[in-house]
């Protein structure tokens, strides 16, 4: 045992243990600040505002005593902040729209010069097949002079005369009776009997009925112009000729001579390796010009005199009248390995006429992938490239028609290439194609098919835009020593001189093309930059302001945690089996009531000494120096 002999502490002595308390307290703040966290949403919440960098949050706490201020701050930041986010959403709609700049360069080079393909517009009695024409035109006198009255004298090859039905194939004649052409009574007239006098001449359609193989469902293919549908029947009949030939090659007639007095390239005379001839049902031969992609054409200068220059022959011997209404030739400038689409992108050139075509080159070039939806190759395109060139819109699109039309009809259209296994559709074969054809026809126009929407633009392409001008050739006062050098040069004998020849130029305007380029208009750059000018707007604060709020909305999370594990935790000492219930563990609770003014602490190591305080070393009794004696 010992005694401690009490009395009152000298002043000196009481102010050195104070700060050794007040040091050992700090050390222990010391060694818990290292996992100091916030005992409640309240303190978390003013912690934040009292010290963040981000404008107007100090008044959220600064004006507590003043709850208006308060309401009206706790309104404005909120609003601010929804604004704010609100623009973010503007923001992040328009860069996941990916939209693009539209770049425009003009360069000026040397330029290769486009393919160009001609054609005479004029289908050809080959001789494969030309027999057949003439049974064909037979039946098309007696059907013209049944239904208009209108006798066309039809002269044969041997030169004699069709004027009857008698001597026609047993064979032709059963087909085209199947889908014979007739005359039809308008929508608004259909009751009425055909010898009204409410029905003029001009009240009926004509056109071609079409029947299914069983006959159960036919239609009537009408047009409003009784040319267009004679027309229209007579090609319906022609292309079943054309498929009935075993081998494409008995239509190669070509007659590159008799139809091209003259050609000029640079002031250089061209030759039979310049020009690749094809033939077409409805144009006849036709010749593509600086097709050959081993010694293409270049521009050396622009102007009339450093392009292409020809002559053609446009008057028509030996022509089809019922297929081609039109005199003339057919001009299409195109780029090199793609085919020539005379009904597309083709045009007229007019008899006795010299025309002059000036061309401007124009690349486009596309971003693909998430800016558009454009293709590369075709590759990535789920339609077959039927042609023999590389991939362009219109051969997708035609491909994609021919393909289902084998898929239907079990037979391929004879304008279009022919699929691996498949063969041309003929009514000698295929009674019922023309039928499957027309329906075809309008599901593909109302894009039913879905051809135009699998059919996407290449991401690069070239375009050639052109303007045509016009003056008479010859001139009328030079066309006697014109035509007459031509008959010595090429034995053309003149019949018409208006209408015998014409004149083509086709040149470069100028040296300078335009390329129409896509750049990304909304970059990850952009977007971090638009989203700082918000946030610098609305709050005037920076990047680390936003780790600031980045931190806050982690330590919600974390209290959140902390909270519900507490509850947790004494949810289950609290439940049974437990303590009897005269006995209460309260250290469960010793940690649970926080400070107001001073966060909650979790020590993970803290040696906490206990000090008497300063009145429990104040003596008891009267005497000022007692002792207390310890064992």
């Amino acid at each position: 045992g010992g005694s401690v002999k009490t009395g009152k502490m000298p002043e000196g002595e009481k102010t050195r243990q104070c700060k050794q308390e007040e040091e050992q307290q700090q050390k222990e703040e010391e060694r818990e600040g290292l996992i100091e966290f916030y005992g409640s949403y309240q303190e978390l919440f003013q912690f934040f505002c009292s010290n963040t960098t981000i404008h107007g949050a100090i008044r959220l706490v600064c004006s507590k005593k003043n709850k208006m201020k308060t309401a009206f701050w706790s309104v404005l930041f909120f609003l601010t902040f929804g604004l704010m986010y609100w623009q973010f959403g503007i923001l992040y709609r328009e860069y996941f729209s990916y939209p693009v700049n539209l770049n425009l360069n003009l360069n000026s080079d040397r330029l290769t010069f486009p393919a160009v393909t001609l054609c005479t517009l004029n289908p050809y009695r080959y001789s494969a097949i030309r027999k057949k024409l003439d049974e064909l035109d037979q039946i098309t006198h007696q059907t013209l002079l049944d239904l208009y009255d209108y006798n066309m004298s039809l002269a044969r090859s041997d030169g004699s005369t069709l004027s009857t039905r008698k001597r026609s194939s047993r064979s032709l004649l059963h087909h085209v009776q199947r889908h014979p052409l007739r005359r039809q009574k308008r929508d608004n007239l259909v009751n009425l009997p055909e010898n009204s006098p409410s029905v003029d001449k001009n009240d009926w359609k004509i056109g071609f009925v079409l029947c299914s193989e069983n006959n159960k469902d036919c239609f009537h293919q009408a047009y409003s112009s009784g040319v267009d549908a004679v027309r229209e029947w007579y090609s319906f009949h022609y292309i079943n000729i054309l498929a009935q030939m075993p081998d494409a090659k008995a239509l190669d007639e070509s007659d590159f001579e008799n139809f091209i007095y003259a050609c000029r390239f640079n002031e250089a005379t061209c030759d039979k390796a310049n020009y690749t001839h094809f033939h077409h049902p409805l144009y006849g031969n036709c010749y593509t010009f600086n097709d050959n992609s081993s010694s293409l054409w270049t521009s050396s200068l622009p102007g009339i005199n450093n392009g292409l220059s020809l002559v053609v022959r446009t008057e028509q011997n030996d022509f089809i009248p019922l297929l081609s209404t039109v005199t003339g030739a057919r001009v299409m400038v195109h780029d090199q390995n793609e085919p020539a689409f005379m009904d597309d992108g083709g045009f007229n050139v007019r008899p006795g006429i010299e025309t002059s075509i000036s061309m401007r080159k124009e690349m486009t070039m596309r971003l693909g992938g998430s800016y558009s939806d454009c293709t590369e190759d075709g590759s990535d395109v789920p339609v077959q490239n039927l042609y023999s060139s590389r991939y362009t819109e219109q051969v997708c699109i035609r491909s994609c028609f021919q393909l289902n039309m084998v898929e239907r009809c079990g037979c391929a259209y004879y304008f279009y290439p022919l699929p691996a296994g498949a063969e041309y559709c003929d009514y000698t074969k295929h009674v019922a194609w023309g039928y499957c054809y027309y329906k075809l026809l309008a599901e593909f126009k109302a894009d039913v098919l879905g051809c135009f929407h699998k059919c996407r633009k290449p991401c690069k392409m070239t375009e050639y835009q052109l303007s045509a001008g016009y003056s008479r050739w010859p001139s009328a006062v030079s066309e006697d020593w014109v035509f007459y050098m031509l008959s010595q040069q090429n034995k053309y004998n003149i019949t018409s001189k208006r209408n015998g020849v014409a004149k083509v130029n086709i040149f470069f305007e100028e040296w300078n093309y335009k390329t129409n380029g896509e750049s990304p208009a909304f970059t990850v750059v952009t977007l971090l930059s638009q989203l700082g000018n918000q946030w610098s707007l609305w709050f005037g604060s920076s990047v680390l302001s936003v780790m600031e709020l980045a931190e806050l909305i982690l330590d919600f999370i974390a209290i959140t945690f902390i909270l519900a594990l507490r509850w947790f935790r004494s949810r289950q000492k609290l439940s049974p089996p437990g303590p009897p219930p005269n006995s209460h563990d309260n250290t469960a609770f010793q940690d649970e009531a926080p400070g107001l003014s001073a966060p909650h602490r979790f020590t993970v190591e803290a040696v906490v000494t206990m000090l008497p305080s300063y009145n429990s070393l104040e003596p008891r009794g009267p005497s000022r120096d007692g002792e207390v004696g310890h064992e």
